[in-house]
């Protein structure tokens, strides 16, 4: 396991403004503090609400974890999935299992996959992050910013001034909007065609034995069908369950999120697998959001401002790699200002990010459309040779492009061997920043 990192002392401490008490700006705020850096971050929240479902946190971010020092709070939280596993939509039939799928994750990767709540990882950075000396304002609504000086001024009329910001703002960010109306362009987040009904169960409100054991011995499994899937999981060591509905979007084109009907849902589910909708008849209440991501930006950086997470590269949730990639983004920003040694150098360092990280956080999203193609196929033909190459590989070791990028030797290894303080520590050796001054 990865030893904590220690903080450092920078020889030339920055003043950093984050933006968005999100994931990604957490994560950065870690990894700048650690650096030698003075972080504040600014979340327009008034509380850091205790709202969220699931998050698969696969071994690319669970390794960024023991760097920074939270993987024993987060540990008795996790869920460790036993197996993984595929299933047809209709009638459960097994596709794929991969066994020991906890076991297979920490040998190939020196770290664990993780199913934990949203609420846990948050708050861990969070108090992570207030141990480092990073200071969090929250109801600290952004109302303009400088790119140049820079400096950002809130709804409250205080302006302040730092010598770099960083936009962890999400999907609706307001920085994004501000820094595209300053080269006088615009975007808006895009439908993507699906949304996602999001459920979590909790395991002594669950009336069924069976369901009850399921929950209790953690797993993973999807059921793949025309247009659609299911992904379901446990979390907080067996004691809760997440499953995430993906469907087409039917939500009207202004409305991002709004209380779904259960009838609605079960309609759509009722001639799937029976375990499944034992699952769904145990429901309460549900909510339906809709999907959406952005265009790529041209850049994610300024000399004195960068974008990281869903606010310069938003994701489908079907590779599970929306937060972890998030996660790696702010790891990695953090190391590479960890080697500035004058202002002069801050530029560059930006660069260095933005060449690090851009490339694989889009290539990420493409990935995840990739997989809601193979996931969604309508039966048919096409289907049939998916489900056929995926059976022939049943109880043997997979050797070829899979379509369950979760298991495939291809993706996988792409996906979570991605180490975030190897990748700057190798970025600098290979391009050191040079000793420039103002």
């Amino acid at each position: 396991m990865a030893a904590p990192q220690q903080q450092r002392t920078s020889p030339c401490p920055l003043e950093i403004i984050i933006i968005g008490a999100g994931l990604s700006g957490l994560s950065a705020a870690i990894s700048c503090a650690l650096a030698g850096h003075s972080v504040l971050v600014l979340e327009g929240a008034r509380e850091l609400a205790e709202i969220g479902a699931g998050l698969q946190i696969t071994p690319n971010a669970s390794l960024i974890f023991q760097h920074f020092g939270i993987y024993e709070t987060l540990a008795p939280k996790a869920a460790e999935p036993g197996f993984l596993v595929v299933r047809r939509y209709s009638d459960g039939k097994l596709l794929s299992k991969t066994d020991d799928f906890n076991g297979d994750m920490r040998r190939k990767y020196g770290a664990p996959f993780w199913d934990l709540h949203r609420v846990d990882v948050q708050r861990a950075l969070a108090d992570r992050a207030k141990e480092l000396g990073v200071k969090l304002q929250l109801g600290a609504k952004v109302a303009d910013l400088n790119f140049d000086k820079p400096s950002v001024t809130l709804a409250s009329g205080e302006m302040l001034h730092a010598d770099l910001v960083v936009a962890g703002d999400g999907l609706w960010s307001k920085c994004r909007e501000r820094y595209l109306a300053s080269k006088g362009a615009e975007d808006q987040p895009l439908p993507t065609g699906d949304l996602a009904y999001r459920i979590v169960l909790k395991l002594d409100e669950v009336d069924d034995t069976e369901l009850q054991a399921w929950i209790a011995m953690p797993s993973c499994t999807f059921w793949i069908g025309p247009g659609s899937h299911v992904v379901a999981y446990s979390l907080r060591d067996g004691h809760m369950f997440n499953i995430v509905l993906l469907v087409p979007d039917d939500l009207p084109s202004d409305v991002a999120r709004q209380p779904g009907s259960l009838d609605e849902m079960r309609a759509l589910f009722s001639a799937w697998d029976p375990i499944l909708n034992r699952f769904l008849d145990q429901v309460k209440s549900v909510d339906k959001w809709k999907l959406m991501h952005r265009p790529e930006l041209a850049s994610w950086v300024t000399e004195k401002f960068a974008f990281l997470g869903d606010a310069c590269h938003p994701m489908l949730p079907y590779l599970a790699q929306g937060a972890n990639s998030s996660i790696e983004d702010g790891a990695v920003l953090g190391n590479i200002l960890s080697a500035v040694e004058n202002k002069g150098q801050l530029a560059e360092a930006l660069r260095l990010y933005e060449r690090l990280r851009k490339t694989r956080g889009e290539a990420i999203v493409r990935e995840t459309f990739a997989q809601r193609r193979d996931f969604h196929m309508p039966d048919g033909p096409e289907q049939m040779q998916r489900d056929e190459l995926m059976l022939s590989k049943l109880g043997k070791e997979i050797d070829c492009k899979f379509p369950s990028r979760w298991q495939c030797p291809e993706v996988q290894p792409w996906l979570y061997g991605y180490d975030a303080w190897k990748e700057a520590e190798k970025a600098l050796r290979e391009s050191p920043l040079k000793t420039t001054t103002l």
